[in-house]
């Protein structure tokens, strides 16, 4: 017979520890009400959005930084993409709950998406941590639910149904954090969405329920095999890339000869630090290729003039072949508001992504390399496909768009309660609707500043003050 006093001991103790931490998300309250949420950074004192984006092109590749202006140029959701510094400098600007998660740091709806796990199923969750690092949980949210603002206002939503959309979606996050707070940490680690839960969510609408399939079969077709078909060729028994200027650069076409070659053994040597950065019984898979080719190739939107590139890695046979990427890693847009540095900024973003995601790119790992012009930069090491996918929110139609909206805010609360206290959390957010209606309020008046800074990148580009590319 089990000795019950021996196993009340550690119950009550549990729920003094849960009192405890539902104190501290009370206490946030008064830190920042949840009707503050609502606040957006005065005009007054602001920096300058172009500005900070000129400033951080300074860091990036001066021949790619017109095609990363022409991309955001395009919509003010797409400048909201490319502008992931201008925004951390507003949340930084205001008041915090701070209450710590791992934040993604760019949460916005088009970095969810589908990749396929190590055990091969193909899963839903975030995407993209290149901004990743430990901040107030409110900031990932009021970013996702600007971009479902914008993105709804993009596909011609009304006002009120926008509202709704956005309203809802910040409720899926809050009663979803509040549910993880209730189950054991292990049950939460555990949570995940496979794509059977994405396509359930989308049958209600039999042509989102199409649209959908037909996304998951298309992430299906993305893997190794179609990289290798879309970007290479066989030249003497060997794959190469192919180029496709300005996407794709062969190491030819932007080094001269003799420094294309260092680079690219270079890289090859550089790659057994990224294989000491992977898992034991992972470093064992790694070893069995060699690098037979390195090309730079333009990745995203925010992403356009960092440093990335695709790494063909070869086995016994010329099909038996993998594509990686090695992406730049820059310190973290939100790392001048939180405080703190990192001493490699490549591992901040794969740890980041392994805490934050269910279950991650058997090859993710990291290394510092010396790019194109010598300097040593950090790096982030992953497969370029892997069955990625995402949906196309142009293509949206409101409840598809609402459906999927809700995904994302479940998806995020899972992230948030795997790296931090979803109790406290959960006892900030409560169990009505406040902080709901403040996040939706957030939205909106976020999405119109957006609107206009985005405005002004046009009124830039067509003055000649800042140089874009467009159509590519």
């Amino acid at each position: 017979m089990l000795d019950e006093t021996a196993t009340d001991v550690p119950r009550r103790r549990a729920s003094a520890q849960r009192e405890q931490r539902e104190e501290a998300g009370r206490a946030a309250r008064r830190r920042r009400p949840r009707s503050s949420l609502a606040e957006v950074a005065g005009r007054d004192g602001r920096p300058d959005p172009l500005d900070l984006l000129e400033a951080q092109a300074t860091t990036r590749l001066p021949d790619l930084v017109p095609l990363r202006y022409g991309r955001m140029a395009e919509s003010a959701f797409a400048f909201y993409r490319g502008s992931a510094v201008v925004m951390a400098a507003d949340l930084g600007a205001a008041g915090s709950t701070g209450l710590t998660v791992q934040l993604c740091g760019d949460a916005h709806v088009a970095n969810f998406g589908t990749y396929g796990s190590p055990e091969r199923r193909l899963v839903f969750d975030l995407n993209d941590f290149d901004e990743t690092h430990p901040g107030p949980f409110e900031w990932d949210v009021q970013r996702l639910l600007a971009s479902l603002e914008l993105a709804a206002r993009a596909v011609d939503v009304g006002r009120r149904r926008r509202r709704t959309l956005v309203r809802d979606a910040a409720r899926a996050y809050r009663e979803a954090v509040r549910g993880f707070a209730q189950q054991p940490a292990l049950a939460v680690w555990y949570a995940r969405a496979d794509v059977e839960d994405v396509v359930a969510l989308a049958a209600a609408d039999t042509r989102t329920a199409r649209r959908t399939q037909q996304a998951v079969e298309k992430a299906r077709r993305r893997d190794h095999l179609q990289a290798l078909a879309r970007l290479t060729t066989v030249v003497d028994g060997e794959r190469r890339f192919v180029p496709d200027p300005p996407l794709v650069a062969t190491l030819e076409d932007v080094l001269p000869a003799s420094r294309a070659a260092t680079f690219r053994h270079g890289m090859a040597d550089l790659l057994v630090d990224y294989r000491a950065s992977l898992a034991p019984d992972r470093r064992r898979l790694a070893e069995r290729y060699r690098v037979v080719d390195v090309a730079r190739k333009v990745v995203g939107v925010g992403s356009v003039g960092t440093r990335a590139f695709v790494v063909l890695l070869q086995g016994v046979d010329a099909d038996d072949a993998l594509v990686l990427q090695a992406k730049e890693a820059q310190p973290s847009v939100l790392a001048a508001h939180v405080g703190g540095r990192h001493e490699h900024d490549g591992r901040r973003v794969v740890e980041g992504q392994r805490l934050m995601q269910a279950v991650s790119d058997v090859m993710l790992g990291w290394q510092r390399s010396a790019g194109l012009d010598g300097v040593a930069r950090d790096y982030y090491v992953r497969q370029l496909r892997d069955w990625k996918g995402g949906v196309d929110l142009a293509a949206a139609r409101p409840e598809g768009l609402a459906a999927y909206a809700r995904l994302c805010a479940w998806t995020l609360a899972r992230a948030h309660a795997r790296s931090g206290d979803a109790i406290a959390v959960g006892a900030y957010l409560g169990a009505g609707t406040v902080a709901d209606e403040a996040l939706a309020d957030f939205a909106a008046a976020y999405a119109d500043v957006t609107e206009a800074d985005h405005g002004a990148l046009v009124t830039a580009v067509d003055d000649g003050r800042l140089p874009a590319t467009t159509g590519v």
